[in-house]
């Protein structure tokens, strides 16, 4: 067997057999990785390597914007910042039908858009809306599913962590550039789900009351959420804009969001323990699965195993159209089981190549794999964001998964427009001058 062949054996091969007897992802993908650094490498020399090239993939000041970007999104999940985020959403969409429906859906995209985690949004945000539509009558199972599906819009709506772990995985893309290529995905996603929501209002009649507000109650509530939006503007602004870069600008967004959940007497110092030490952990995670998937990379750089692929695909067909079809079925697949962090980590380095090869920009992929991911962590049966959101509006999972099924239709069509239509993703960093 060629060293490739060995190679490929042993990384999915280990990689399946770790998972299945439910190892840590992290050692699923490390253990598999420096076994075939040795196979191709020797003992001595694999092991050096091994280590040398996790201690490397860390060794970026950009992977330092994860754990700041991460500690925000829990001061933000915790500082009462959702709940003035979820009024804001309640005055801009209560005239349209299934009102508290749709303020979920744009309470994610803001709540996204701040914290970055599609977790934290569905705990957050469903929290507090599931008890208010359970009083005005609404289905549990569709509250949950209109929570689930409209979660995932604040990974692609920056500042996103998935993101940056592409800009490392993809060897420099601009992360700015990606940042700003997220806003009319994440804007699409969310505009999908109100849509889904307005369609289900049509079966459903006593939903569709609208609530009303007066203009002092509009401008009252838009001044009291408008210092979480300025987060927003701050950070991005300031990165787009090259006053900071996203490492200094997570700092920011830190300092920030605590002083904010300070002055709203949200938390106290007692509280930050807890913050900071559920940071660290969830930090720790992303950033080990990094340097082992850095050991990956390499054994795949080193037997050219992403060209042997580029190649057989280009034996098997062609066709750009085809080649992009093929891609997003392995990720909406892969992504069932595996989480977006290490899917992005395992497949950017293999497709990459082949997507650059048929002409496709590094940022419209990014954007892409994003998309295609974010619809995998709403898919049953093994998502993490389905189980939340059915916890928070107490439902069984197969209740929900029923009511999910328009949402994740008209978001798998949404993700064909993404994919081939690349202005979409684009356009803002091209206006910006970022490509």
């Amino acid at each position: 067997m060629t060293d490739v062949g060995l190679v490929a054996l042993v990384l999915v091969g280990g990689m399946v057999v770790l998972m299945l007897i439910g190892a840590p992802i992290s050692i699923s993908i490390g253990l598999p990785s420096a076994v075939s650094m040795i196979l191709v490498l020797g003992l001595e020399n694999g092991a050096s390597t091994s280590a040398q090239r996790m201690f490397q993939g860390v060794n970026s000041f950009a992977l330092l914007a994860i754990p700041f970007f991460v500690l925000a999104g829990g001061i933000m999940n915790n500082g009462g910042i959702a709940t003035r985020l979820i009024n804001l959403a309640k005055v801009l969409v209560g005239r349209t039908p299934a009102p508290l429906a749709q303020t979920n859906v744009l309470a994610n995209m803001l709540f996204g858009s701040v914290s970055g985690s599609a977790i934290a949004a569905a705990a957050a945000v469903g929290t507090t809306m599931a008890p208010m539509q359970a009083r005005e009558g609404y289905d549990r199972a569709f509250t949950a599913a209109t929570n689930v599906a409209s979660a995932p819009s604040g990974m692609l709506i920056p500042p996103s962590n998935l993101m940056i772990v592409y800009a490392l995985a993809s060897g420099g893309t601009s992360v700015g550039a990606l940042f700003l290529a997220g806003y009319v995905p994440g804007i699409l996603w969310g505009a999908a789900c109100m849509a889904a929501v307005w369609f289900y209002a049509r079966g459903h009649r006593e939903l569709r009351a609208p609530v009303r507000a007066s203009l002092a109650e509009i401008g009252r509530v838009f001044v009291q959420a408008l210092p979480s939006l300025t987060l927003v503007v701050v950070v991005i602004g300031g990165i787009i804009g090259g006053l900071f870069t996203p490492t200094e600008g997570s700092a920011i967004a830190v300092v920030y969001s605590l002083l904010l959940s300070f002055l709203y007497r949200a938390i106290g110092l007692r509280d930050l323990p807890r913050i900071l030490y559920s940071a660290a952990r969830t930090s720790s995670v992303v950033i080990f699965l990094i340097g082992v998937s850095s050991i990956m990379s390499f054994v795949m750089s080193f037997t050219r195993m992403p060209q042997l692929i580029a190649d057989a695909l280009f034996g098997f067909t062609d066709s750009k159209v085809v080649v992009l079809l093929i891609m997003m079925l392995i990720l909406l697949v892969i992504g069932i089981p595996l989480d977006a962090t290490p899917a992005i980590l395992i497949f950017t380095p293999i497709f990459l190549p082949i997507a650059v090869s048929y002409g496709i920009h590094p940022v419209h992929f990014g954007i892409m794999m994003t998309f295609n991911l974010c619809i995998a962590v709403i898919s049953p049966p093994s998502a993490p964001v389905l189980f939340v959101g059915a916890q928070v509006s107490e439902v069984r999972v197969e209740a929900v998964i029923v009511r999910l099924m328009p949402f994740f239709l008209t978001l798998v069509a949404v993700l064909f427009l993404v994919t081939f239509v690349p202005q979409l993703s684009l356009w803002l960093p091209g206006l910006f001058g970022l490509l």
